[in-house]
């Protein structure tokens, strides 16, 4: 069985990106992408220069693309299981059950948002409704937004969403969990608390128009902003017992580098500023490293050998 320089499980901009730089130094690299990107439906890519409103299939195309050029091989299977070997050898398991080996892992799987379950919220998830005011604020700029949250404090992404527009409603979905001293802040900020539970979301051609109350009322509304956490899109870092912080993401150095030897996590698996370029980033800074720890490796294995052949027979 082949033994790759690195297997890569995840084809988000982490992901690809650690591919490429690793693919430009030669190395025999293989990337499992299951195509489930957290920013799949999103209407496009911002924040990032010279991709600005690209749509996130065609920035995975042209990504490919260049992972081709490198010689990268990409499969389009979902990874279930992964272990490491008394050898040091990772081994991870496709849906299929078919086995690859490799001497380095990188875990770039990225989130998923945890979807309020309201009627319409998925209707306009990625086109109206929204989790990143850095992502899709200026799009709204100057229109009716809401911020969505229940089970969670919204009231400070409420006070941010001010600077983009001045009509600001915030949606407690029945649970009223606001401080007097944060309630103080949204008044001062002419910020309207809507307590009553929320029925569904109303819009079409993918664009909210309003939000339809229990109680009968509708609440005029452009645009949605939620918060309601997220998920690993996958627990094998987890599962090698990586150490996981408080917000759910798994620690790293500032090199990608997990507590476990020879395994690595980028992207917004690893990190909570969550954008592309970021996460594009921490891709780049990990392949860097796992191509010096191979050289390493590498050069460790010719002294030893060197030093074997100089002794007397």
């Amino acid at each position: 069985m082949d033994i790759f320089d690195c297997i890569i499980i995840g084809g988000g901009p982490a992901g690809m990106n650690a591919g490429v730089v690793l693919g430009r130094c030669r190395r025999n690299v293989l990337l499992f992408d299951h195509g489930t990107q957290r920013n799949r439906r999103s209407h496009g890519m911002h924040n990032y220069l010279t991709r600005d409103d690209i749509l996130p299939s065609d920035f995975i195309k042209i990504s490919h693309e260049e992972l081709h050029k490198y010689g990268v091989k990409v499969k389009n299977k979902k990874i279930t299981n992964a272990r490491r070997n008394q050898e040091g050898i990772f081994q991870v398991y496709d849906e299929d059950g078919i086995i690859y080996q490799a001497k380095k892992l990188l875990v770039a799987t990225g989130l998923s948002d945890n979807l309020p379950s309201i009627k319409g919220m998925d209707t306009f998830y990625g086109s109206s409704v929204f989790h990143c005011p850095y992502c899709d604020g200026w799009e709204v700029k100057d229109k009716k937004i809401g911020v969505y949250a229940r089970n969670k404090e919204g009231w400070e992404l409420a006070l941010a969403l001010k600077n983009w527009s001045d009509d600001v409603s915030y949606f407690t979905d029945g649970k009223f969990r606001i401080k007097p001293e944060q309630k103080e802040q949204l008044d001062a900020n002419n910020i309207r608390v809507v307590a009553h539970q929320i029925a569904s979301l109303i819009g079409e051609d993918q664009q909210l128009k309003k939000i339809h109350l229990k109680n009968g009322e509708t609440v005029d509304c452009d645009a949605l902003f939620f918060v309601n956490g997220y998920t690993q899109q996958c627990d094998l870092a987890e599962t090698f017992g990586c150490k996981i912080n408080r917000k759910g993401v798994v620690v790293t150095n500032k090199f990608q580098q997990t507590n476990i030897p020879g395994l690595y996590v980028a992207g917004d698996a690893a990190k909570d500023m969550h954008f592309v370029v970021v996460a594009g980033a921490e891709g780049a800074k990990a392949g860097v490293i796992i191509n010096k720890e191979l050289q390493q490796e590498i050069t460790d294995a010719r002294l030893k050998q060197y030093i074997e052949q100089q002794l007397p027979v």
